[in-house]
């Protein structure tokens, strides 16, 4: 039995991981339940006891009984709570090595919903690559525990200019965080721990919105002056009416003060009861950011500097939430509605804790856009980082220099959405502008996968990510594709002109003054039109194509077609094959050189029982 691979290796070393915290999880809820019942148990005791006591020996030794029984009760409640918080930790770390597993087997019904569906309008080539939807390289990649990394990792991939050194320095930082799984799980755990009770964790639109908001103006200023002057006032007419010294006046200043407090306080209680409600968001990047604070980078210079605006004294988070959380928390407790009355009695005291989070809010304005960009970019990089983690076989690409003639060398390449063990890898190389590959074969013989492979592997490559190969070099091209061409009701398009629309937008795209040619892909070129006026649409668009600032590969089904590459320079022509072994078709997905020898319609149909010509009659 040959030794396993080393993505078996770590399937295994997840597979035990998950079993571990699953016992652990098993052993600590029966814990929770035993605790539950003793809480409840000694909650009765403690009741039955006091209520003894009472009616034997009165109030006093009541008191004493409740106070003694209330100790080891809270004691249980104190275990408990720390147990769950345990258990709620374990529980999130065995669901993302769960994950983990998922994306390796392919195993879409374990996987997170997808969060995106639909991609951006006349995009060149996100629909055709399966980048976003239910069954799509977006969704297996997707670690992120916020919408907005989420959202960050797919504008990666539907990247259409790539800059080649904001590649190469992302792609630095994903090798560096490959082996860096615990730091990424960690970072994972603390964002969906903070925004475990959201339907899609922590989310930044709130906090936007409300780092956007006008500062205070200088009305509210006086206003808080004003009120707490005239608080001060009624407090000293109370004092002095307690001791009989005046009359009650201080029903009519306080009369005066809350009318002043409800109108000209209005609309400054309004913005600062906004400010409130984001009390919880900031607790929760708290967690996520001290995280990022604390973690010891060590040799990791390239994560260490991304990270640099939670390290520096003058910018880290912990300076400025710490002063989110004082001023929340004093103004929390006016939540109670008694509370509150005897709070703002005489101290506007809800507009002066509002106004001192407006101030605040000013100082976290300027930096509080680098911390959240950087967290969503950190999970972005993460995703790519992970995806390497879990498939050792794949490999990072290396990209032509500037002075190099633009060229695509692949070995082994292969698609990451089929299952690895039915993946088959194929080397593919194209040397110079206005070369172009016709790619021939059966129907189900492998063309359009095929062509999704060189798309989604260029994809991952400028995402600045791992690729699907043993090796990829290649240039920086403008990646082009017409493979799922679908026709429009609503819009009164039909296929076949929605193809035409597609490879006109092809020929805009290599008429472009550019100096990165087009890498286009094309899957089976006029298909929706008959046979001779395909053959002939489809020559010349080829003979459009050749010495052309681009190149490509094109599918398809004409045979006659492969007999361009006699005449024209840059043509050259690659097929799949199939067999029929055992009354059935049988594929084996190797691209080799040359016109496809067979076609298998007819043989498709008769193993099908459909009435078709003998061999000798056609």
């Amino acid at each position: 039995m040959p030794p396993p691979t080393a993505r078996e290796r770590r399937r295994q070393a997840l597979q035990r991981q998950t079993e571990r915290v699953g016992r652990q999880v098993a052993t600590w809820q029966q814990q929770s339940q035993r605790l539950s019942l003793a809480r409840l148990l000694l909650f009765l005791l403690a009741f039955v006891a006091t209520a003894a006591a009472f009616f034997t020996n009165g109030p006093r030794l009541a008191l004493l009984t409740a106070v003694l029984a209330a100790i080891p009760f809270l004691v249980t409640v104190y275990l408990h709570r720390r147990l769950e918080a345990g258990l709620q930790r374990h529980r999130l770390w065995r669901e993302l090595r769960l994950a983990h597993l998922a994306r390796m087997d392919l195993a879409w019904e374990q996987l997170p919903a997808a969060r995106f569906h639909h991609a951006p309008p006349n995009h060149p080539f996100a629909l055709d690559l399966d980048l976003l939807g239910d069954y799509a390289l977006h969704r297996l990649l997707d670690t992120a525990a916020t919408r907005d990394g989420s959202q960050r990792l797919l504008e990666w991939l539907l990247d259409t200019a790539p800059e080649a050194g904001t590649i190469q320095l992302r792609q630095a930082l994903v090798q560096e965080l490959v082996p860096l799984a615990r730091f990424r799980d960690r970072l994972a755990l603390q964002a969906r721990l903070a925004g475990r009770d959201q339907a899609d964790h922590w989310a930044a639109d709130k906090v936007r919105a409300w780092l956007a908001e006008p500062p205070p103006g200088p009305g509210a200023r006086r206003l808080l002056l004003l009120l707490a002057g005239l608080g001060l006032i009624n407090l000293l007419l109370l004092g002095l009416n307690l001791l009989g010294l005046i009359p009650a006046g201080w029903v009519f200043g306080l009369f005066f003060y809350f009318a002043i407090y409800f109108t000209a306080g209005r609309q400054s209680s309004q913005v600062f009861r906004r400010s409130l409600e984001l009390r919880d968001a900031f607790e929760q990047l708290a967690a996520v950011f001290q995280f990022l604070e604390r973690y010891r980078y060590g040799r990791n210079s390239r994560l260490r500097a991304h990270c640099q605006p939670f390290l520096s004294v003058d910018t880290r988070p912990s300076r400025y939430l710490r002063r989110v959380r004082q001023v929340s928390a004093a103004s929390g407790l006016s939540q109670n509605p008694v509370l509150w009355l005897l709070l703002n009695l005489f101290v506007p005291w809800d507009l002066f804790f509002g106004y001192q989070l407006a101030r605040v809010r000013e100082q976290i304005a300027g930096q509080a856009p680098r911390w959240l960009s950087t967290w969503f970019e950190l999970e972005a990089l993460g995703a790519l980082a992970n995806l390497q983690y879990l498939n050792p076989d794949f490999s990072f690409p290396t990209f032509a220099a500037a002075e190099e003639t633009p060229i695509f060398t692949g070995r082994e390449l292969g698609h990451p959405l089929i299952p690895h063990h039915s993946r088959i890898c194929n080397d593919f190389t194209l040397t110079r502008p206005g070369e172009v590959v016709i790619i021939t074969g059966s129907n189900m013989a492998g063309k359009s996968s095929f062509l999704r492979t060189l798309g989604v592997n260029l994809c991952l490559a400028y995402a600045g990510g791992p690729v699907n190969a043993t090796a990829l070099h290649c240039g920086w091209f403008r990646l082009y594709s017409a493979i799922k061409v679908t026709d429009s009701v609503t819009d009164g398009i039909s296929y076949f002109y929605a193809e035409v629309k597609r490879l006109k937008g092809l020929l805009v795209a290599l008429e472009q003054a550019e100096t990165r040619p087009v890498f286009f892909l094309i899957d089976e070129i006029f298909r929706g039109t008959n046979n001779r006026e395909r053959l002939l649409g489809s020559r010349a668009y080829l003979q459009a194509l050749l010495g052309r600032q681009g190149l490509g590969a094109i599918s398809t089904h004409d045979l006659e077609l492969v007999k361009l590459a006699e005449g024209a320079a840059g043509v050259h022509n690659y097929h799949f094959r199939d067999a029929i072994a055992g009354g059935r078709m049988v594929f084996d997905y190797t691209l080799r050189p040359g016109p496809c020898p067979t076609t298998n319609a007819l043989k498709i149909m008769r193993l099908e029982g459909l009435p078709v010509p003998e061999e000798g009659a056609l």
